[in-house]
Formats: C-alpha cells, sequence, structure tokens
C-alpha cells in the first residue's frame, strides 16, 4: 500500500513538473469612443481589478519648463471636485482601494486598485475620475508642492549618484528632451506657476492621448464600463506630435566633475535603441550576458571578481519611444576610477566584437526564460507589463512569445546587433567624485 501511494506521489509530481506552470493570458485590445486605447486583461481567483490609465505626458513634454510634467503629475490627487486630499485618501480607504500617480521621461500614469464588489468598484472609479478630469491644483498646495520638489533637487545636489545620472543624459541627449532630469533644475521649477499645471493639465490629459490598461476578475462588458467612466470626464483633444529623433552621436567624450567624496561614480554609453527596435530580443540577451545578470555578467566578472576594482559593475538598455540609452555604471575609488573604467570599457568593447560564448549564451536564456514568470505572478505585474506593451505599441502577442523569441537568439544576432550599436568611438563617458572633502 504504500509503495501503491509512494508511486502514486511519483507520478503526480512528474506531471506537475513536466505541465506548462503558467499560461499567458491574452491581451484583448479596442478603441474607446472617446477615443481613448483600452487594453483588457481577465483573470480569476481574486475579486481584484488593477487599472492603469498612461498619457504621453511624461517629462519629455515638458517643453523648456523642465519638472512641469512631474509636478502636475504629482499634484493630481492633492485635491479633485468636490474633494481634498483628505477626502480623496478617506473615500479610497472607506472601500479598501488605493491609487497612485507617476511619472517618467515618456509617460505620466494613473494607477488604481480597487475590489470588483460593484459598490466599492463605483466609488473608487469614481474617485479617480475626478482626479484625472477635475484636479484643482489649489495655490496652497501648489506652492507646498513646488517648494517640497526644489528642496529634493538641492539634496539631489549632494548625491554623487544622482549627479553622474543627470551628467549622463546631458552629455547623451545634448539638447534633446530626454537630456533633463524629470523633477528639472532649480531654476527651471521655481518660476512655474499653478497656471502652467493647468494648461500642461489641459493639454497632455486627454481622452485621445490616454491608454486605459485593466486587468482583473472582470468580463469584457464590465472591462468596457471601467474604461468608458475613467475616460468619461476628460476632453476628447488630440495626442501630442512625436517627440524628435536624439541627434547621432559623432564623437567620445568624456566628462570629469568633482565632487568632495571617497568614491568616483562613473557612467558611460552611447544611443542604444527604441522599444520597438527589431533587434530587441538580440540586444536583451547580449545585454544580459554583458552586464544585466548581476555578478555573473562580463563586467562584474572583470571589474569585480579578477580586479577587485568595484564592489558593482553593470550595464542595461534603456528602450524609449525615441532612442534610448545604453550605459554602464560602476563606483569606485578615486585613485582607481580611470583602471576600473578602462576595463569596463575594454570588456564592452571585446563582447560588442566577439559576442557571447555558446555556454554563456545557453545559461542566459535559462535565466531569463526560469525568471519571466516571476513577471506576471500578480495583477499588478501583469498590469506594468501589459501597460508596457500598450504605451511602446508593441505587438500584443509580445508577452505571450516572449520565451520563443529570447529561446531563438542566436550568437551572431548578438554580434551583428552590438556592433551595430555599440561604437567606442562614440562612447561619451561622466565621472564624479575625486574631489578634496
Amino acid at each position: 500500500m504504500f509503495v501503491k501511494r509512494m508511486s502514486r506521489w511519483i507520478v503526480f509530481l512528474f506531471l506537475l513538473i513536466s505541465a506548462p506552470v503558467y499560461a499567458v493570458p491574452e491581451i484583448q485590445h479596442w478603441v474607446s469612443p472617446q477615443g481613448g486605447r483600452i487594453y483588457f486583461v481577465p483573470t480569476e481567483g481574486l475579486p481584484l481589478l488593477d487599472v492603469q490609465v498612461v498619457f504621453d505626458a511624461g517629462s519629455a513634454r515638458d517643453g523648456e519648463k523642465f519638472g512641469l510634467a512631474a509636478l502636475t503629475s504629482g499634484m493630481l490627487d492633492t485635491g479633485a471636485g468636490d474633494w481634498d486630499a483628505d477626502a480623496i485618501a478617506q473615500r479610497l480607504e472607506s472601500v479598501g482601494a488605493s491609487m497612485g500617480t507617476g511619472v517618467s521621461r515618456d509617460s505620466a500614469y494613473l494607477s488604481l486598485r480597487s475590489l470588483t464588489h460593484p459598490e466599492k468598484l463605483g466609488v473608487a472609479l469614481d474617485t479617480a475620475r475626478e482626479v484625472l478630469a477635475h484636479p484643482r491644483f489649489e495655490q496652497k498646495d501648489f506652492d507646498r508642492e513646488k517648494n517640497r520638489t526644489l528642496l529634493a533637487i538641492k539634496q539631489r545636489g549632494e548625491e554623487p549618484d544622482e549627479l553622474v545620472e543627470i551628467a549622463f543624459f546631458q552629455v547623451l541627449y545634448g539638447n534633446h528632451p530626454y537630456a533633463h532630469p524629470q523633477e528639472g533644475f532649480a531654476e527651471t521649477v521655481a518660476p512655474l506657476t499653478r497656471e502652467d499645471l493647468v494648461d500642461f493639465h489641459k493639454r497632455y490629459y486627454v481622452a485621445s492621448n490616454a491608454i486605459v490598461v485593466i486587468v482583473g476578475d472582470v468580463k469584457r462588458a464590465e472591462a468596457e464600463a471601467v474604461a468608458e467612466k475613467l475616460l468619461s470626464g476628460l476632453e476628447k483633444g488630440s495626442a501630442p506630435p512625436a517627440l524628435p529623433a536624439p541627434a547621432p552621436l559623432q564623437s567620445a567624450e568624456i566628462i570629469k566633475q568633482q565632487f568632495p567624496s571617497e568614491q568616483t561614480h562613473v557612467r558611460a554609453g552611447v544611443l542604444g535603441m527604441t522599444a520597438t527596435d527589431p533587434d530587441y530580443f538580440p540586444l536583451y540577451v547580449g545585454n544580459h550576458i554583458l552586464g544585466g545578470s548581476g555578478l555573473v555578467s562580463r563586467v562584474s566578472t572583470e571589474v569585480r571578481e579578477k580586479r577587485g576594482l568595484s564592489y558593482s559593475a553593470y550595464s542595461y538598455f534603456m528602450p524609449l519611444r525615441e532612442l534610448g540609452p545604453f550605459q554602464m555604471g560602476l563606483q569606485t575609488r578615486n585613485d582607481k576610477a580611470e583602471e576600473a573604467l578602462r576595463v569596463a570599457l575594454d570588456t564592452i568593447k571585446d563582447f560588442a566584437a566577439n559576442g557571447p560564448t555558446d555556454k554563456e549564451l545557453e545559461a542566459a536564456k535559462k535565466n531569463i526564460i526560469g525568471g519571466f514568470v516571476l513577471r506576471l505572478d500578480s495583477n499588478q505585474k501583469l498590469t506594468l507589463q501589459v501597460a508596457n506593451v500598450a504605451f511602446y505599441n508593441r505587438p500584443l502577442d509580445y508577452l505571450a512569445t516572449f520565451t520563443e523569441k529570447v529561446e531563438a537568439v542566436t550568437r551572431e544576432d548578438i554580434k551583428r546587433a552590438f556592433r551595430s550599436r555599440i561604437d567606442p568611438g562614440k562612447m561619451r563617458t561622466v565621472l564624479v567624485g575625486g574631489g578634496a572633502k
């Protein structure tokens, strides 16, 4: 009897291990009557709904008023319609809902999580609709948030890792809208007025510039009603024009900034790729080997493990609407900065010229594919992934075919893609540190 039970357990475990552990859900898509693009993924098991409303309203839309997009996004929930910030928080808390806002270089968003119970969901959606459509931007709230931003900018000047990142984007992008930090600079934030926020909101927070991502335990008809309610308060408006392409880099450049620290912070890179780059997967898999897989990556092995020059060293691509950066980063003792930089750049040059080994490629694929399910193992994570697909106009089957496309990458694909992107003669490098305390 014991043997039979053990045999059954062995068969069960074999089937469990052999079966697919996660089925990537299908993304449904339609356009609302107001002109918003809707992306819906139904899930089962938990009575929860996650929603993200995304606008092409990131810091790249600041114009000359750097910091405007971030300040606008941050003030949406400080008061809306008939409610102040406390009333908004109480309404959400009373139904167990949560809401947040955020901004990146490309986009601004409002996220909402609610129970699917009709009455509770109704309160949460009504609140989010008012926050999106009728923010107050009260003068006293504006003054407080602007002062808070100015203080954060001042504190940012005391952090070398912040300074090196800002300088790197400036030397890489010049006058392009991606060049400045999302929070702006003190000299651009200080002149901002409440009317600037009102005008920015009126221009960019419109239905034709909106993407609504809905993930949760609801039917298609319910998802349509959710999107309709969220967009109903917005003007139809129009989507903004495409951003300009960054100016091609013509030569290498090195910037050194003195800072009173024991460590020098280093960034180096070039213009990398867009989110819809045809070589996205070769570049993604290749960088996982080069500098994206932690302590076992090539850059970390050469800089940290073999020579002890830095506690960590890494590289990554940041795909954006227009060409996002490829960058390498590390921090090291001041007297080792030039040596660490040389080793890291030599490693990047070698990889761009010769690509990975078969063993490295196999290990990278297993690691990426094995970890992919962890990106989708909750409604919130799935919402973020679908929002990324939606905003960057990736194919609707992007998530469903992700592992297949990773598996298809070859060494030659990686070599070709890196050779065409990583030109050592155009590398922009910034070092911050080395100054006396």
